[in-house]
């Protein structure tokens, strides 16, 4: 059984604020690095409230989505019923390796900016890893784990503190509107590289997309910096 979810708490707040229209940048890069799914089994993690998941679905994937929140869950259940689309959803911890037993084998897997709100990082990779065929695709995204931040915006790791100092916190700054409610895992680029070679996901391509122009205008000196991280991975056979 799944426990209780810091987005249980604003789960409103998330879904008005990220929308169907996938038109953000990094959102966009993670399905051109996904590539075509007509017809593939594809496993969202940390799906949230479906808006992933649904737009996989519409370009024919078969797909299965799990969450922590079952606040978040219940919405996107919600939108399946009002618009079917043939998508599974699980309340679930996909930490725990329970949580996808008797699945069959993916073709993809994909996280679309959960990895840092996940705890346990190793067991969510380990389960992703898992789950998928051998030479099927593990792809993400990320706040930028070297994102500084800039006036107003934080990066990745507290502004007191330093790029190494790993570990959960919790956003201060006044444009950080997510980030201040839920918080975030700080980890260095080494370790999710190393976390993902560890259960056999080799990265096969990076992205650092550009934050949205309007973003981008509103934040001049964080916009200096990448903003965003996508990688492809494929597991090693």
């Amino acid at each position: 059984m799944a426990g209780e979810a810091r987005y249980d708490e604003i789960a409103d707040f998330y879904a008005a604020g990220w929308g169907d229209v996938i038109d953000d940048p990094a959102s966009v890069r993670l399905l051109d690095l996904l590539g075509p799914v007509a017809g593939r089994r594809v496993l969202e993690i940390a799906c949230g409230h479906g808006r992933v998941s649904r737009e996989l679905a519409r370009r024919g994937a078969r797909v299965v989505a799990a969450d922590l929140a079952a606040a978040l869950i219940a919405k996107a259940e919600a939108a399946e019923h009002a618009a079917p689309l043939g998508v599974r959803y699980l309340h679930a911890d996909v930490t725990d390796p329970a949580a996808l037993a008797g699945l069959p084998a993916f073709d993809a897997v994909v996280c679309s900016f959960g990895l840092s709100d996940t705890d346990d990082l190793d067991g969510a990779v380990s389960n992703a890893a898992a789950a998928l065929r051998p030479g099927g695709v593990f792809v993400c995204s990320l706040l930028h784990p070297c994102f500084p931040g800039g006036p107003g915006v934080s990066g990745s790791w507290p502004s007191e503190g330093d790029y190494r100092d790993e570990g959960w916190w919790r956003a201060d700054g006044e444009q950080s509107s997510l980030r201040r409610r839920v918080g975030a895992n700080h980890r260095t680029l080494a370790t999710y590289v190393g976390t993902l070679r560890r259960h056999g996901l080799w990265v096969d391509e990076l992205a650092e997309p550009e934050p949205a122009p309007d973003w981008a205008a509103r934040r001049p000196e964080a916009a200096r910096f990448p903003v965003f991280l996508v990688m492809r991975c494929v597991k090693n056979v």
